[in-house]
């Protein structure tokens, strides 16, 4: 999760539009925003905790000058959640560099006793973002030793090169360099989403923008080129040249959960369209839930999410579809509330039941994901309180078994209702008449029949298969006994929660 979005443009001031963008990517994040422009000699930074509408007014596009500027919507996966750890992060030397990122570096241990001892930085945070923009800036500076300062270009990809052979774990980068221009990479896997679009200006020349999902895009007046290339880095000049390399060779094995949960319906990602892709799901949902044999009365989603897939597998049925549950959109994501007796507590403010479409009748509710089984459990109970005869839950996706090391905030098994238990218990736990997932091999289905050129999905947390190194048993334990988990869990002994709701997102 996480969202960034870079905009070079040619003519015009990009504040207002970099602000525009953000709050097309604020579904993937809510804990803090932060923007940096660069007028052509100085940057203009601005962070803080807090969503976009609520960091930023009016006034700031008189201090944020520039026609370059990049921008981040942070959700935390890795450090804390304090606003030190809000990004852009920045380091003066070489050039002066700023950098956001989306994902998460699986290698960080090691790389932050080198960064430390070898090279003598001082780390002000806990951030895995502050890692990596550490060791690009290392690899640069390494690069223009060797061949010079006359070539920007060839020493930024240089650096490029040498950090994806150093670093491990998804990432999806944006920075800006001093003197240079707008650099942007995606980690050899291309975990998470990354896209470049192009517009013509009132010159006729070409303004670039990047951003995790095209939905930024078209606010902007952008049109998506494509999607960033696994393993590939790009430079927009100064000049508004373009400029691609590929760093190291790629293999595109984008995250599933991407498309059950984290982007939009209306992002088209690696080619695949979100919306079709739940719509597919919920074709193979209608399968199981017609097999199961059960008596229902009706579907309701658990919105906003599941809403495509709750349709489909209505047309699919025959059953009738039903809004019986009524959301506050003033309410954040509950699956990004720091700790869990916030997000029950959310949960309560959240969502309501109407009772006419619950009194006397067998229900069957349509969840995108269960993963801690907090939210789906008390909706269960909502229902019940409402007057429902039977309360069935269908899941979009298949259990959440594995943490998520990539960006997601799943970072271990203790959280997770599916750890440890069967599919019977896990309906005791959340104290439903009846439980249906989703099955991986269907779920790929969905996805792959938007691309069918892409060969392999990231599904690590439905089957425990991480395609990166460095995630040994000891970094998961490591996962397991951190601080950050420590605190979450104490925070409420329940284990269990679902992901409803808007949308948000990594310290990464």
């Amino acid at each position: 999760m996480c969202g960034i979005l870079g905009i070079a443009s040619r003519t015009n001031e990009v504040f207002a539009e970099i602000y525009d963008g953000l709050l097309m990517l604020q579904h993937r994040g809510q804990d803090a925003s932060g923007i940096v422009t660069y007028t052509g000699e100085n940057f203009r930074e601005q962070k803080a905790t807090g969503l976009v509408k609520d960091v930023f007014d009016a006034d700031d596009a008189k201090v944020l000058t520039g026609k370059v500027g990049i921008g981040h919507v942070r959700y935390p996966t890795a450090g804390s959640l304090n606003a030190s750890e809000a990004q852009p992060f920045f380091v003066n030397a070489p050039y002066g560099i700023y950098l956001v990122h989306n994902g998460n570096i699986t290698n960080t241990t090691e790389q932050r006793e080198k960064i430390i001892a070898k090279y003598s930085r001082h780390l002000r945070t806990t951030s895995d973002s502050e890692i990596l923009l550490n060791v690009l800036a290392d690899k640069i500076s390494d690069s223009i030793k060797v061949n010079g300062t006359a070539d920007p270009k060839r020493n930024l990809f240089a650096g490029v090169k040498m950090t994806m052979e150093r670093i491990q774990g998804a990432y999806s980068v944006i920075t800006l360099i001093a003197g240079v221009g707008m650099l942007a990479f995606r980690d050899p896997h291309g975990i998470r989403p990354l896209s470049v679009a192009q517009r013509t200006n009132e010159n006729g020349e070409h303004d670039y923008a990047f951003a995790s999902e095209d939905v930024a895009f078209g606010i902007n007046e952008f049109e998506k080129l494509r999607d960033v290339a696994p393993g590939e880095a790009i430079l927009i000049d100064l000049d508004g040249n373009m400029h691609s390399f590929q760093a190291v060779e790629g293999k595109l094995t984008p995250c599933i959960f991407e498309y059950v949960y984290l982007a939009r319906p209306d992002s088209m990602l690696d080619g695949i369209s979100v919306y079709k892709t739940q719509l597919r799901m919920g074709q193979t949902l209608a399968k199981q839930i017609q097999d199961a044999n059960l008596e229902i009365d009706s579907i309701i989603p658990v919105p906003d999410s599941a809403r495509p897939v709750a349709l489909e597998v209505a047309n699919a049925t025959g059953i009738r579809y039903r809004e019986g549950l009524v959301k506050n959109r003033y309410i954040g994501r509950t699956f990004i509330m720091p700790g869990q007796a916030e997000r029950q507590k959310s949960v309560r403010r959240k969502l309501n039941a109407i009772p006419l479409e619950m009194k006397g009748l067998n229900i069957l509710l349509i969840d995108d994901s269960i993963v801690r089984g907090n939210t789906i459990k008390k909706i269960v109970q909502m229902c019940r309180d409402a007057g429902a005869k039977k309360v069935y839950v269908a899941s979009a996706s298949p259990p959440v078994k594995f943490p998520n090391v990539y960006g997601i905030d799943m970072p271990t098994k203790r959280e997770l209702v599916a750890d440890n238990r069967s599919i019977e218990e896990i309906q005791q736990e959340l104290g439903t008449d009846a439980l249906i997932y989703q099955k991986l091999e269907d779920l790929i289905w969905a996805a792959k029949e938007g691309n069918k050129d892409i060969q392999q999905f990231d599904c690590s947390c439905f089957d425990g298969n991480y395609l990166t190194g460095s995630v040994s048993d000891s970094y998961l334990e490591s996962l397991e006994n951190s601080n950050r988990v420590s605190e979450k869990m104490s925070a409420a002994p329940v284990a269990g929660e679902s992901w409803n709701g808007a949308k948000l997102a990594t310290n990464g």
